[in-house]
C-alpha cells in the first residue's frame, strides 16, 4: 500500500504497441481497474464518488498519487520540497474563497511504488477511504494511466503529467490514435493532462541535428536505440514517420533511419546494434542518434560504443538524460549530450501563487535539498496551480462534474509557462501541450542566484519550439 499524509478526429486509425498506443494504456488501465474491483469494484466506487460528492465538507481534499520509491522514484526527488512551497502558500494555508464560503485544502499524498497495480489501488484508497474531491499525479504511464482509470471510473476529477499525451489519450477510455498522430474519440469526462507528444520531441530534436548537419560533414543517416518494451515499440512506430512527415511539410532533405533491433530491456552487450549503427546505410555509418532505452541499459551501450569507436556526431536521448543521477553514472561521456526539458530555472515563467519565479525556485531547491534542480519539479509544482485555476472557475469544489469541465477550461501562465486546456491547437479538449527547449550536459554550473556550483548542467541551446526560454550555451557535436 501507498504511504499517506495529511500534510481532431480522423477516418483511420493505428496502432501503436507502446505508451503512445492504445493497447498498452489500456492495459495499464485494465490493472488499475482490477485492483479497484478487489477493494470493492467500480460500480461501487462510483456509489461512494457520488456519496462523497453530496456533503458539504469546508474541505477540499486533494489526493496526489506519485512514485516515491521504485524505479520511477527520480520523477518524485523534489516532491517533499515542492509540496512545502505549496502547503506554505497562501491559498493553500489559508483557504480559498468559493462564493461565499471559506474553504480549508488538505493534500492527501499516496505512493505508487513505481507499480501500476498500486498507483490503482491507491487512488482507491485516496476515494473510498479519504473521501477526496480530486486527484492529481505524475511521472510516467505507469502511474498516470492507472490514476486516471479509477478517476474516471469513480467520476472523480483528475490531473495527470509527464506522461506523452498519446499515452494517456488511448489508456483508458477506448480511444485510439490516427493514422496522422491525431487523437481520435470522445475525451474523458473526468480527466485532464499536460506535457506533450512525440510530434514535440522531434520538433525539439530535429532542429538541433538540422544544426549540427549544417556546420559538418555527417551523414544524414540516423540510429535508433529502441527496446522491445511500451516505449522502444511506441518510438519505432511513431518517430520515423512523424520526422519524415515534419521534413516532408519543411521540403527538407529526407532522413534515413537505421532500426539496432528490439533487443530485451537490460542487455548487457551492445556489440551487434553497434555494429549495425557503424555499418548504416548505403555506405554512411549513422551520425545521429536517438533512443528511449532504461537509464542503466544506455548506461552500458554508450560506454560500449565508445570503447567501440561508435561516435555520433549528436546525440539526442529520451527518457534517458532528465535528471543529474544519469549524468554523473557517465562522467566525461555525458559531455554533450542532448535531451528535451519542460522546465528549466532560466526561463522567464513565474508562480501564479506567489510570483516565485523558476530561477528563484530552483535555487532554494538547492540551497535546502543541496541536490541539483531536477525538470520534473516545475511540472510537479504546476499540478497544484491548475487546481487553485480549476476551483476558481466552478461555484461549489465538492461538485465534481463542475471541477472536471473546469480543468479543460484553464488558461493560465506558471511555473511550466503558458498553458491553455482548451486551445484548438490542442490534440483535444482537456490536453494542455507544454512546448520544450533542447539541452545539453555539460561541465559547470549555469546561472542560479546563491547556486551551489555542479560539475555538470543542463544547458539550453535550442529553443525552436519556445522562444521564450533563452538560449545558454552553443549546440556542439556531441563528439566533434
Amino acid at each position: 500500500m501507498g504511504n499517506e499524509e495529511s500534510v481532431s478526429s480522423g477516418s483511420r486509425e493505428q496502432t501503436i504497441p507502446g505508451w503512445g498506443s492504445v493497447e498498452f494504456g489500456r492495459r495499464l488501465g485494465l490493472k488499475a481497474l482490477g485492483a479497484t474491483a478487489l477493494v470493492g469494484g467500480v460500480a461501487a466506487l462510483a456509489e461512494a464518488s457520488s456519496a462523497a460528492a453530496a456533503t458539504k465538507s469546508g474541505t477540499i481534499k486533494i489526493g496526489y498519487v506519485t512514485p516515491s520509491t521504485g524505479a520511477l522514484a527520480d520523477f518524485a526527488g523534489p516532491d517533499k520540497f515542492v509540496l512545502s512551497l505549496i502547503r506554505a502558500s497562501s491559498q493553500y494555508a489559508k483557504g480559498i474563497t468559493i462564493g461565499k464560503t471559506k474553504y480549508k485544502i488538505e493534500i492527501i499524498v499516496k505512493n505508487s511504488q513505481s507499480d501500476p497495480s498500486i498507483a490503482g489501488q491507491v487512488a482507491t484508497e485516496l476515494i473510498q477511504s479519504s473521501g477526496v474531491d480530486l486527484i492529481v499525479t505524475s511521472s510516467a504511464p505507469e502511474t498516470t494511466i492507472p490514476v486516471s482509470a479509477v478517476c474516471e471510473g469513480a467520476g472523480v476529477p483528475c490531473l495527470s503529467t509527464v506522461c506523452p499525451w498519446e499515452a494517456w489519450w488511448g489508456g483508458f477510455t477506448g480511444n485510439s490514435i490516427g493514422a496522422a498522430g491525431n487523437a481520435v474519440g470522445t475525451p474523458p469526462e473526468f480527466c485532464s493532462m499536460f506535457f506533450f507528444g512525440v510530434p514535440e520531441f522531434v520538433e525539439c530534436f530535429l532542429p538541433m541535428w538540422n544544426r549540427v548537419l549544417a556546420k559538418t560533414n555527417a551523414n544524414q543517416v540516423y540510429a535508433g536505440m529502441f527496446p522491445n518494451d511500451s516505449d522502444g515499440n511506441a518510438f519505432r512506430a511513431a518517430w520515423p514517420p512523424t520526422q519524415n512527415a515534419i521534413v516532408g511539410a519543411e521540403k527538407g532533405t529526407p532522413w534515413t533511419f537505421v532500426d539496432g533491433g528490439a533487443y530485451t530491456d537490460l542487455t548487457s552487450d551492445y556489440t551487434n546494434m553497434i555494429s549495425t549503427f557503424k555499418t548504416g546505410s548505403g555506405g554512411k555509418s549513422c551520425d545521429f542518434f536517438i533512443n528511449c532505452p532504461l537509464p542503466p541499459d544506455f548506461n552500458t551501450f554508450w560506454k560500449q560504443a565508445s570503447q567501440q569507436d561508435w561516435n555520433p556526431k549528436l546525440a539526442t536521448v529520451a527518457k534517458v538524460m532528465l535528471f543529474p543521477t544519469d549524468v554523473y553514472a557517465l562522467g566525461d561521456l555525458s559531455n554533450n549530450v542532448a535531451t528535451d526539458a519542460w522546465f528549466t530555472p532560466n526561463s522567464p515563467y513565474k508562480s501564479s501563487l506567489t510570483g516565485m519565479t523558476a530561477n528563484t525556485f530552483a535555487a532554494n531547491y538547492q540551497k535546502v535539498t543541496k541536490q541539483q534542480w531536477v525538470q520534473s519539479m516545475g511540472s510537479t509544482y504546476s499540478l497544484f496551480e491548475i487546481v487553485i485555476q480549476a476551483l476558481k472557475k466552478v461555484h461549489n469544489p465538492h461538485d465534481r462534474k463542475a471541477v472536471a469541465a473546469a480543468f479543460k477550461q484553464v488558461n493560465y501562465d506558471g511555473m511550466c509557462g503558458p498553458l491553455n486546456f482548451s486551445a484548438a491547437t490542442n490534440p483535444a479538449k482537456g490536453i494542455g501541450i507544454i512546448k520544450p527547449v533542447g539541452i545539453q550536459w555539460k561541465p559547470g554550473s549555469t546561472e542560479l542566484v546563491g547556486h551551489k556550483k555542479f560539475s555538470w548542467s543542463p544547458w539550453v541551446v535550442d529553443n525552436t519550439l519556445n522562444k521564450h526560454i533563452p538560449i545558454q550555451a552553443a549546440l556542439e557535436p556531441t563528439n566533434a
